[in-house]
């Protein structure tokens, strides 16, 4: 990142311009640039032939390429990073961007179902494919059940304080019996009662290292397994709303199979849990370009990601946008900013 900046700082302000315009151009229209099309745009008369010159020499330093021989240029993944991090101009929120976010908050409904339209009206807004990731439950536990539905079947339900109750299906290990199961209900019963999810994990391992003799193999099976569907790719995929996937159908043909790729990885949702990852470093919108996306497999999209957190501060979700590298950062980073701010504020008001 230092290196970026510091060839932009010594750019003179000729080649600036020419770089900005470049990466402007091709970001609105998604075509490349050439010197022609420039000269007519520049602050300053000047010729082709000097445009030209100046591209050559961006190109050279790894900031432009040029994707067609007597084609323009586009910015490079590297361009485009150091044109958001030293040149991107952030405008303010579009009223109509505004009133469109607003509008899905007061039809009532429970979270889950506000956070569905949010999404929705995130992806009609910026015309990508939107991501909601949902906070888990945080109210304290009150009460925890096994119930077995066959030898390879069970279902462990959670009962919160405050009423809200959740049920899982999963694998159990073999050998389970009744007084196992029961044996492993009053366990978790025991040490959870008034904690929340977020401390199961902690919790669980501490008082099984302590209470190893209170508890058999079976039942130490089951509370490991039962419990691991709270941190397990179900969850995560529970957790995700994703919407407006056909929104990222309107590319260039030549992109039709990346799209494919990330409409998989969508579908599976890998890796769910980096999401909110990605914004832990900080809060505030952060973009990430290309292959600096790890998220998904898919190296020819960017991701606009914000985490929202609740009245303590705490992070517990994130909103996002993803969609080809040529987004309209400027637009689009206000409204991922304003939308992650919007539902802190709703769920720490319904808390």
């Amino acid at each position: 990142m230092v290196a970026k900046n510091s060839i932009l700082d010594e750019m003179n302000d000729r080649s600036r311009e020419v770089f900005r315009r470049v990466v402007e151009g091709y970001l609105a229209n998604g075509e490349p640039v050439g010197s022609r099309t420039l000269t007519r745009m520049m602050s300053e008369k000047v010729s082709a032939a000097t445009i030209r010159n100046v591209m050559q020499d961006l190109e050279y330093l790894g900031l432009l390429d040029s994707p067609h021989i007597s084609a323009g240029r586009v910015p490079t993944q590297s361009g485009l990073r150091m044109f958001v991090d030293g040149l991107l101009e952030v405008g303010d929120l579009d009223m109509s961007d505004r009133e469109k976010i607003d509008a899905t908050v007061g039809n009532g409904g429970d979270v889950g179902a506000m956070l569905d339209r949010i999404g929705s009206a995130l992806s009609f807004a910026t015309r990508g494919a939107s991501l909601v990731l949902a906070p888990k439950h945080e109210a304290p536990i009150k009460h925890i059940e096994f119930v077995s539905l066959g030898h390879d079947r069970a279902l462990v339900v959670l009962v919160f304080a405050d009423g809200h109750v959740e049920n899982r299906l999963f694998t159990p290990p073999p050998g389970q019996t009744p007084s196992s199961m029961r044996e492993a209900a009053n366990f978790l019963n025991a040490a959870l009662e008034g904690r929340t999810l977020s401390d199961i994990k902690g919790v669980v391992a501490q008082e099984i290292d302590t209470r190893k003799q209170q508890i058999d193999g079976l039942a130490r099976a089951l509370v490991d397994s039962g419990l691991a569907v709270w941190e397990g790719e179900g969850v995560h995929e529970e957790r995700l709303i994703v919407r407006g996937r056909a929104n990222l159908l309107e590319g260039e043909q030549e992109d039709l199979d990346r799209i494919r790729i990330l409409f998989d990885d969508l579908e599976r949702k890998r890796d769910i849990a980096e999401f909110l990852e990605l914004t832990e470093d900080g809060d505030g919108v952060r973009i990430f370009i290309g292959s600096e996306n790890k998220l998904f497999s898919l190296s020819g999209s960017s991701l606009v990601v914000s985490p929202y957190m609740n009245a303590d501060r705490k992070i517990i979700g994130a909103v996002g946008v993803i969609g080809p590298t040529r987004l309209n950062y400027g637009r689009i980073v206000p409204i991922v900013d304003y939308t992650a701010q919007l539902v802190g504020r709703m769920i720490s008001d319904r808390a």
